[in-house]
């Protein structure tokens, strides 16, 4: 398998390649990506992220589920490059499984999560990834993710 340029996949890249938008996009950059296998990205927890506002105001953590979501969402760059397609306007990729998720450290504003996600199988529309996220070394979050990608309606 050819491994594409890491070099190209800043936010930038990785824009053309998620519907994602502020703030709800969690992942800042691909530093490793090895097409229809794996891929590792980078998401930069910072104190200006909207959710600390309220999770929590005395000691910001950030969210549990917002960790699976990054993860989901590396997921989703991968699939796209994989299929060399980029988000359109007549389907979407939805997470359709959460299994397995155990949560093993704090993330807290300053750490940098590395977001590793692996394809375990894929059928016609529906994917499977084995994904973890690290700060540091320490593992913050592992678990399994499930997408498909849907048809929307049309109007």
């Amino acid at each position: 398998m050819e491994q594409l340029d890491i070099h190209k996949l800043d936010i930038h890249e990785v824009l053309k390649r998620l519907p994602h938008r502020y703030p709800f996009l969690l992942v800042d950059r691909i530093i490793e990506l090895v097409p229809d296998q794996s891929l590792v990205g980078l998401k930069n927890v910072s104190i200006n992220e909207p959710f600390f506002q309220g999770h929590f105001p005395q000691r910001p953590v950030m969210p549990g589920v917002l960790i699976v979501e990054s993860l989901a969402q590396a997921c989703g760059v991968l699939v796209f490059v994989s299929r060399h397609a980029q988000p359109d306007a007549v389907s979407l990729y939805y997470l359709a499984g959460i299994d397995n998720a155990r949560f093993k450290r704090v993330v807290e504003p300053g750490d940098q999560l590395h977001l590793h996600v692996k394809l375990l199988k894929e059928r016609q529309d529906v994917w499977k990834f084995e994904a973890t996220a690290t700060v540091n070394g320490d593992l913050a979050c592992s678990v399994e993710l499930t997408t498909v990608k849907k048809e929307l309606p049309r109007d």
